[in-house]
């Protein structure tokens, strides 16, 4: 009983079929006016019957005929493409159809997710497919079912495999390998990281190496070339073990979408791949996430899990909707950064009253620390700004985004004006924009 019960629980019929019987309807009302297609439909009545027998227990017969699994890494990479692989293996000894529905998690909103495959006798097949998240947090991927039919394609048996998982969804490291390899080969510069003029030299002595046409002649090591016999110079480096601080805002403005990702998703990708990059600089990666209050803190450090936990305190961080309060982010720099700091700020103000009440703060934090003020351009008027208006309501619309246009500018001046390093970017250029910064920062010899 159980055995029949299963088998009507996977067994479905297909469009091809349903297409048969709608004819046969057609002939045996047809009959009705013509009485000798009587005969003639119940012969292919009788015929459908009997082929739907086949197909069934040819689909049925083998208890193991398809075998599914998903593979997929062990986590995913926050507004990046992620590759899944799934496998689909053909243990009948005959060709079939198949049809893959993978039961994606609901973040995804996926309704129509489906493959076809053909695969021939023993055959195995294995394809990939993408997926982009755009939020933090865990991923559950459900089962993978199988529908699979014979050349005739009059019904299709299901296969259910449990293929239950969850994947967590990290701030984007795809990225942050990415510009890693660039950084040890030094080809920053093919991602629009331009060398910055060095104003000065660095006075971190490195080693001692020959003379080649090219090195500047103040740093030759007389010494050494009188004890060599030829030119040696001084190799400097630029100075280490600075910090390096990215302090995330985590109020209700940042949760203000662009392509489907928050200024703060933008913010936590960019802070995991300069902090990558800082520690691989041999500087001092930390990190401070705060709001209303602080909600996390690492410390800046070259331990070998510092990574680590910066990556682990950015994974599950998320927007609270309060008003972001800068008195109690400079408290806690005060008490807890005591040594002179690259203070990265990634944050957003709309308005240049927004700025001037927190202004004061923000000047408290220059005096002992260098600041770097991080401000989002809302590339959503870049078309209001750009279109003719044919109306009334688009010319008014216009002169509203002007307005909040030249606000904007107005925000980097007063910034500028108080001493104080400015990035305005958009959002999609932030990572590469936010390393020019650091990159022409060291160059300068500003940490």
């Amino acid at each position: 009983m159980k055995f029949i019960k299963k088998i009507f629980l996977s067994l479905f019929f297909t469009k091809r079929l349903y297409i048969l019987v709608g004819l046969l309807i057609v002939v045996f009302v047809l009959a009705f006016f013509y009485p000798v297609l009587y005969d003639i439909g119940m012969i292919f009545f009788w015929l459908t019957l009997c082929l739907i027998a086949t197909d069934a227990f040819l689909l049925f017969a083998n208890k193991h005929g398809i075998h599914a699994s998903r593979q997929a890494h062990h986590k995913l990479s926050n507004g990046d493409d992620n590759d899944l692989f799934i496998s689909v293996e053909n243990n009948y000894s005959f060709l079939i159809h198949t049809l893959i529905i993978d039961e994606l998690p609901v973040q995804f909103q996926y309704r129509d997710f489906e493959v076809k495959k053909t695969l021939h006798s023993n055959q195995q097949v294995r394809f990939k497919y993408s997926v982009r998240p755009v939020s933090r947090g865990e991923f559950h991927f459900g089962s993978l079912n199988v529908l699979a039919s014979t050349v005739l394609g009059l019904v299709q048996r299901k296969y259910r495999f449990d293929q239950d998982m969850m994947l967590p969804c990290y701030p984007s490291f795809l990225k942050l390998r990415q510009y890693e390899l660039l950084a040890i080969s030094d080809r920053l510069v093919d991602v629009g990281i331009k060398k910055i003029r060095r104003i000065g030299n660095s006075t971190e002595f490195d080693h001692i190496k020959e003379y080649v046409i090219g090195n500047d002649i103040r740093t030759i090591n007389w010494k050494a070339t009188a004890r060599r016999n030829q030119l040696m110079v001084n190799h400097f480096r630029d100075e280490r073990a600075q910090q390096v601080y990215c302090v995330v805002d985590m109020g209700r403005i940042m949760k203000m979408p662009f392509e489907k990702l928050s200024l703060l998703d933008y913010s936590i990708n960019a802070s995991l791949v300069l902090s990558h990059i800082s520690f691989i600089k041999h500087d001092k990666p930390g990190l401070i996430g705060f709001s209303n209050q602080i909600y996390t803190s690492v410390a800046a450090e070259r331990k070998g899990n510092q990574l680590y936990r910066i990556q682990e305190a950015l994974y599950n961080a998320k927007t609270d909707f309060h008003e972001t309060s800068y008195d109690v982010l400079v408290s806690h720099i005060r008490a807890k950064v005591t040594q002179r700091s690259l203070l990265l700020l990634f944050t957003n103000f709309e308005t240049l009253n927004g700025l001037k009440r927190q202004l004061k703060y923000i000047r408290q934090l220059a005096k002992n620390h260098l600041v770097v003020v991080v401000i989002f351009e809302n590339t959503e008027l870049d078309e209001l700004l750009t279109r003719r208006p044919a109306n009334t309501s688009e010319i008014y619309s216009q002169t509203i985004a002007n307005k909040f246009d030249y606000e904007k500018k107005q925000i980097i001046l007063e910034l500028q004006r108080i001493g104080v390093q400015c990035i305005y970017t958009k959002p999609a250029q932030l990572t590469v924009n936010t390393l020019n910064k650091y990159l022409e920062l060291k160059a300068r010899g500003l940490i």
